[in-house]
């Protein structure tokens, strides 16, 4: 514990002291804000025995940072951002982001965060460094190929099916080259690792591919927060929006991507909106001064059977161990890697 001009700082860990999170939970309603259910730590302010400010962690992430009305212009905002900062950095993370409200912008660009991207009057987000998307475009520039047709696919391939790979195959011939993303986020049953390694196995083969291991600036809809935003369709439609204007602004000039790539999406609603929200964000020349980019969505690979095929459907064949199944679906190398990894760990 800290003690500065009569504030105690403390971390609470909010699996190992759930009880401790009421408090907590009440002090951001009355900022009228909610609480992210995957938040793994809290840095609190006391005053005393009452609870004057608190600031939410997950891994690099900072959300719910909330200070009682009373206390505001105290600094004591920054001293939490202080706090929380030095508990990431203590915990591996050095690069950090920060989602709020655009009206508390300037507030933290005092505390050293810099805005990347901002929908709106809704909601920006804030990274930890002047620099941080320039040097990943520098890195991304360096990938670079030429041509008048350079295209984009961005999956999770959780795992890689023959309809991801029936994606890849149409994208790359239809252009001169295809930058392929896998998201980087841990939030999925097979590890990032494990579904990095199927796509680049899944596509070895094809000659004008590159596969990139997916950075903190393709945003995941799993970590994308809503404490701030009350309605669960207003947080889809920020993080379509934010996520596909960093894509635009950013990673697409970087890499001179003109067309992006994406299967129809006949099972998920919010995926199928994504894709709806992809030709809003990338084609239209009013919301970017970049150029547009081109939104080709391809019919997703069939079973004989005529249904679309699912790595939600691979997922729960895996559970019963149906590798008979399963391998019609999903390419060899895919199917290997299962065998290898899940056979036993699943049985």
């Amino acid at each position: 514990m800290f003690n500065h001009d009569s504030i105690d700082f403390s971390v609470i860990d909010v699996i190992r002291q759930p009880a401790a999170l009421e408090e907590v939970r009440t002090l951001l309603e009355q900022s009228q804000l909610g609480m992210d259910d995957d938040i793994e730590l809290f840095v609190v302010a006391h005053r005393g025995q009452q609870l004057v400010g608190c600031a939410g962690l997950v891994s690099n992430i900072i959300k719910c940072v909330a200070v009682r009305a009373d206390m505001r212009g105290d600094n004591l905002s920054a001293r939490l951002l202080s706090e929380v900062e030095n508990l990431a950095v203590r915990n591996g993370h050095f690069h950090l982001f920060l989602y709020t409200r655009p009206a508390n912008l300037q507030r933290f660009r005092g505390c050293g965060f810099y805005p990347l991207v901002q929908w709106d009057n809704v909601a920006v987000l804030m990274e930890n460094s002047p620099v941080g998307i320039q040097r990943y475009c520098q890195q991304l520039t360096a990938l670079a190929h030429s041509g008048p047709r350079i295209g984009a696919v961005v999956m999770n391939a959780n795992p890689f099916t023959l309809g991801h790979r029936y994606l890849a195959e149409q994208a790359a011939a239809a252009c001169d080259w295809l930058h392929l993303f896998v998201v980087r986020e841990d939030v999925s049953f097979f590890p990032f690792r494990a579904r990095l390694e199927m796509v680049q196995q899944g596509v070895a083969d094809l000659p004008n591919v590159t596969v990139h291991a997916g950075s903190e600036y393709l945003i995941s809809r799993a970590t994308f927060p809503g404490y701030f935003l009350k309605d669960a369709g207003l947080v889809n439609q920020t993080w379509s929006a934010m996520d596909l204007l960093i894509f635009r602004n950013h990673i697409a000039p970087a890499l001179g991507i003109t067309h992006r790539f994406v299967g129809t999406e006949p099972f998920c609603p919010v995926t199928h909106q994504y894709n709806l929200d992809m030709r809003h964000w990338l084609e239209d020349g009013r919301h970017s001064p970049f150029a547009p980019v081109t939104v080709v969505e391809t019919p997703r690979k069939r079973h004989p059977s005529g249904r679309a095929i699912s790595a939600s459907e691979v997922r729960a064949l895996l559970k019963t161990r149906q590798w008979m199944r399963i391998a019609e679906i999903v390419p060899e190398t895919t199917l290997a890697h299962l065998q290898q990894h899940y056979c036993t760990a699943v049985a």
